[in-house]
């Protein structure tokens, strides 16, 4: 049967742009939305905030360490049917978590989560990038990252509404059931062909990178690792933070804290796309080295802010962090080929991620009265400058996303 391949190519680019968004947006709402609803657990159980927040060390392990058993998996077998695994698995776990009577059970069911959490990012970012023309692989990944934002943005303002007006069971229970169906719509796009992997060449996949490849692939895991610890932490923390010091911004309660919360991570998600449409236009070094530089003031303020200034701060200071983002992806995908991807963006997410259950351990010492919070972000200042030293040592002829593609090269 003969096929229009450009016709195929733009209907292929369209499904990758909307589920690898909706994807983005499921793994960001699903690994913060515990961070709200544990402070409904809290009240319910009457069991201490770090004895609970601990029960995602596992999960958040998870999320990092099966990143790249997923990719490899990916490459070797199919990266659709990789997103229908994740979308029907993550529903599967969280109404397993709805349905916890026990601290254990809920363990085990954020451990789940965790685990199918795990295959979005080794999967769903190189399967969009690989389906997206060359020149619009930036703004893709911005308007993608603002969906991950948005994901954040619904696990705090979505949890902090069931929560108050319902309770912490159906926070749970509804977004896994709009997961599984989800993931049944895009196991039938899959079957009727609408959806699939027709990716466009990159230029690792006929040039060679430039300057040593183990020596920028090593300096760019390191930036990674750091990025991956401020993200993850503030992440954590932050739901905690207006609590302690900005609680009666919006309303009382936890709903004020997730509407709080919610701003700060949708204008965020915003500031991807227009990211995004930098990495397409100027050299990816000089954006990630920016972003890094601006992190580090920001977060010594969060350490000592409250109450409007905090959340003035909270929202240039995660805007800053997820906004490099495009160009990190960016700087990754163009210097890796393409038949390694989920590999590479796999081992990325297991440094990354795997960060997560540093973060929660981090931030339950903190707050059991060995420094707070305070100390928790004036530390991530530190890690901050650190990733300025390691993203200056990247080679300065480091591609943008317009000039990295097959058209220029």
């Amino acid at each position: 049967m003969l096929v229009n391949r450009p016709a195929a190519r733009r209907n292929n680019y369209a499904g990758a742009v909307a589920f690898a968004s909706i994807g983005h947006t499921s793994i960001h709402m699903f690994t913060a939305f515990y961070f709200v609803i544990v402070l409904g657990i809290e009240t319910d159980w009457q069991l201490p905030y770090p004895d609970l927040i601990e029960l995602w060390t596992l999960g958040a392990l998870l999320v990092g360490l099966a990143a790249l058993p997923a990719g490899w998996l990916a490459d070797r077998w199919s990266a659709t049917g990789m997103l229908v695994v994740f979308f029907v698995g993550l529903g599967i776990s969280s109404v397993m978590a709805a349905l916890a009577r026990s601290s254990g059970e809920l363990m085990m069911a954020l451990s789940c989560l965790g685990l199918f959490a795990a295959i979005y990012h080794p999967v769903g970012i190189p399967w969009l990038v690989r389906n997206t023309p060359p020149t619009s692989r930036g703004k893709a990944l911005g308007f993608n990252g603002a969906f991950g934002g948005l994901g954040a943005a619904l696990a705090a303002v979505t949890a902090g509404l069931l929560v108050e007006h319902y309770d912490w069971r159906t926070a749970f229970m509804v977004p896994g059931v709009i997961a599984i169906g989800i993931g049944l719509v895009l196991t039938g796009c899959v079957f009727k062909g609408w959806i699939g992997d027709q990716p466009e060449k990159m230029p690792t996949d006929d040039t060679a990178t430039s300057g040593n490849p183990l020596q920028l692939f090593a300096l760019l895991l390191a930036a990674m690792v750091i990025g991956g610890l401020i993200y993850h932490t503030t992440q954590i923390g932050l739901p905690r933070l207006f609590l302690e010091r900005a609680s009666g911004l919006f309303s009382s309660g936890i709903a004020g804290i997730g509407i709080a919360v919610g701003i700060v991570y949708t204008l965020a998600g915003i500031t991807q796309m227009a990211g995004g449409h930098l990495a397409d236009k100027l050299p990816l070094k000089s954006i990630y080295l920016g972003g890094y530089l601006l992190q580090v003031p920001l977060l010594i303020l969060a350490a000592v802010a409250g109450g409007i200034p905090l959340l003035l701060v909270a929202v240039l200071m995660v805007a800053i962090n997820t906004g490099i983002l495009p160009a990190e992806n960016l700087l990754l995908a163009v210097n890796t080929p393409t038949r390694h991807h989920g590999m590479a963006f796999g081992l990325k997410f297991v440094l990354t991620f795997g960060l997560g259950p540093i973060a929660v351990q981090f931030i339950a010492w903190a707050t059991d009265g060995s420094g707070g919070l305070a100390m928790v972000f004036g530390a991530l200042a530190a890690c901050g400058l650190l990733g300025v030293g390691l993203v200056y040592w990247l080679p300065a002829d480091s591609a943008t996303g317009r000039a990295a593609s097959p058209s220029n090269t």
